[in-house]
């Protein structure tokens, strides 16, 4: 299949890369992309044919657009693309724009997959959400799979509700990570290691628990509960992040995150 980026950006370019990486050919992939400087970038890192524009002769019928522009700029850009496309696959990239508002920007199409993909994508480790309209079949829900694994794991939301928990949890969720993380790093600091140690030691812990917890048929509450030996130093760490309510409170955080997704979706799809 052959795909043409919309948008030269971060995530293009890490979905470009995974691509050649599973064997697909740069003569397969292009990039559409109105700033010169990105264009030549990408152009030069991937080998793969960058344009300023795209005209209707360039599109055939099975070519699969990937939309990955700014929310903001994804109006204008989704309804100067619909005279160019035939029945073509339309996968987007862009946070909080619904397909309900893609649809009526193409001109009533219903061959539309919303993706929700992390940062971990930057380096092949992210993991997405995907939700398709009606309209898309089975084979297309495989083609936009394909793209979305490139760069790491993928799953299917049946109502596209879903998607703002998605976005609340893992494409919000690299920064809560790193935020925990910040917290280990200055804790280390102050208790007499040097940056590079309570740097290498909190990276490493957060890289070891999520590979045991991801291999470990048991739950995340159970692997806690072997760490945490009565009377011992984690106990003692735990009942003080439980007695600062800080579970709750990531709670509550993400409850916010899913909250502020649906207020963007409502308000990007007024655009």
């Amino acid at each position: 299949m052959n795909i043409t980026f919309i948008g030269g950006g971060n995530m293009a370019c890490a979905l470009i890369g995974g691509l050649l990486q599973q064997d697909y050919s740069p003569a397969q992939i292009r990039v559409a992309e109105i700033n010169a400087e990105t264009r030549e970038r990408v152009r030069r890192e991937f080998g793969v044919e960058t344009v300023a524009e795209l005209a209707r002769s360039m599109i055939d019928d099975r070519e699969i657009i990937v939309l990955a522009v700014k929310p903001q700029q994804l109006s204008i850009v989704a309804r100067g693309l619909a005279p160019l496309l035939k029945q073509n696959l339309v996968i987007s990239i862009a946070a909080g724009i619904r397909t309900e508002a893609l649809s009526q920007w193409f001109g009533g199409r219903a061959r539309v997959v919303r993706a929700m993909p992390n940062t971990p994508a930057l380096v092949g480790s992210g993991v997405t959400g995907l939700y398709a309209m009606a309209g898309v079949n089975d084979e297309e829900k495989r083609e936009a799979e394909a793209i979305l694994r490139a760069v790491g794991t993928v799953l299917w939301v049946e109502s596209e509700e879903l998607l703002d928990a998605v976005t609340a949890t893992s494409g919000s969720g690299p920064a809560y990570v790193f935020y925990f993380i910040e917290a280990m790093q200055k804790a280390g600091q102050e208790l007499g290691l040097d940056a590079d140690q309570a740097r290498q030691l909190s990276i490493e812990t957060f890289l070891g628990a999520a590979r045991l917890a991801s291999e470990s048929m048991d739950e995340a509450s159970v692997l806690r509960a072997r760490v945490t030996s009565p009377g011992g130093t984690t106990e003692r760490a735990i009942r003080s992040l439980e007695n600062d309510d800080v579970k709750n409170g990531i709670i509550r955080a993400i409850r916010v995150a899913y909250q502020r997704s649906r207020e963007m979706g409502d308000e990007l799809g007024r655009t």
